[in-house]
C-alpha cells in the first residue's frame, strides 16, 4: 500500500516563535488522534530549520531547498551536508516558484535529485503546468516532458524513495482548485507514465501529492481519489489547527 502523505510547506512565512508555538499544537493534536496512517512533514524556511525540528516529535522536518554541491564557494546556498548536519533527509525538489521565480531549470532539477538520493534524503519532486498550457491542451505531454527531464538518467531501484507532487500552477495561491474529476486524471497520467517508463512495481509504490490550494473545503474529496495520496499544502499548513484537520481527513479516510 502506497504511504498516505501529508506535507506543509511555509514558503516564506513564519518566524522562529511561531514555529515553535505550532509544533507544539501540532504535536498536541496528532497524539491526541493517535495517527498512525498518515506521514506527516513540515517545511519552514531555513532559519526555523532547528527550532521546527527540536520541536517536532509527530511528524518530520524537511528543507525546501538546497544547493547540489557539498560544499565550496556558493555565497548564501545550503547543502544537503548541512542540510544531514540538522538530521534532516526530507527536502522538496522543483516546486513551481522554484522553476519560474528563480529560474531552475530541468537539468538543475536532475541534478539536485542526484544528490539528495546520494545523500539517502527522500526528495519531493514537484511537477505541474500553467494555466496556458492547460487551456492549449498539452497538459499531459508537459507533464510527461519534466517528468522524463527530471528522471531519465535515474533506475527504479534509485528512485523507490521518491515521492511526486503535482502542483497545477494556475491553482497555487489563487484559490482555484483542480476538480477532482482533473486531480485524479493528471495522476493517473503521472502513475501510468511511471508504468510505462520504469515499472508498474514502481509506479505502486510511489506516493503522488496534490499540491494546489489544498486545504479543509476540499481535501476529504481530493484525498478520497484512487491515484491521490496526500497532500502538499501552502496556506493552509500555516495555522496548525487548519493543517490538523487535513491531516485528520486523511486518516479518516484510511
Amino acid at each position: 500500500m502506497r504511504k498516505k502523505i501529508v506535507a506543509g510547506n511555509w514558503k516564506m512565512n513564519l518566524l522562529k516563535d511561531d514555529a515553535i508555538r505550532f509544533a507544539e499544537e501540532l504535536n498536541q493534536g496528532l497524539f491526541s488522534t493517535d495517527n498512525r496512517t498518515t506521514d506527516v512533514f513540515v517545511f519552514p524556511g531555513f532559519t526555523l530549520l532547528e527550532a521546527a525540528r527540536q520541536n517536532a516529535e509527530y511528524f518530520k522536518i524537511g528543507a525546501q531547498n538546497f544547493y547540489p554541491k557539498q560544499s565550496g564557494a556558493f555565497t548564501g546556498e545550503v547543502s544537503i551536508e548541512q542540510l544531514k548536519d540538522l538530521n534532516l533527509d526530507v527536502v522538496i525538489i522543483g516546486h513551481s516558484e522554484r522553476r519560474i521565480l528563480f529560474n531552475e531549470s530541468n537539468q538543475f532539477i536532475q541534478e539536485k535529485l542526484f544528490s539528495a538520493l546520494d545523500n539517502d534524503f527522500t526528495p519531493i519532486l514537484c511537477i505541474g503546468e500553467t494555466l496556458d498550457v492547460r487551456n492549449n491542451g498539452h497538459h499531459f505531454s508537459f507533464i510527461s516532458e519534466q517528468l522524463a527531464a527530471a528522471l531519465n538518467a535515474f533506475n527504479a531501484h534509485q528512485l523507490e524513495k521518491l515521492i511526486l507532487a503535482y502542483e497545477p500552477v494556475w491553482a497555487i495561491g489563487t484559490g482555484i482548485t483542480a476538480s477532482t474529476e482533473q486531480a485524479e486524471e493528471m495522476h493517473c497520467h503521472i502513475r501510468s507514465w511511471l508504468t510505462n517508463n520504469f515499472s508498474l512495481e514502481l509506479a505502486e509504490k510511489i506516493s503522488i501529492l496534490y499540491g494546489g490550494s489544498c486545504n479543509e473545503m476540499n481535501a476529504k474529496e481530493l484525498f478520497s481519489c484512487p491515484n491521490v495520496d496526500g497532500g502538499l499544502i501552502g496556506g493552509a499548513s500555516l495555522n496548525a489547527k487548519q493543517f490538523l484537520s487535513i491531516i485528520n481527513i486523511m486518516n479518516g479516510l484510511f
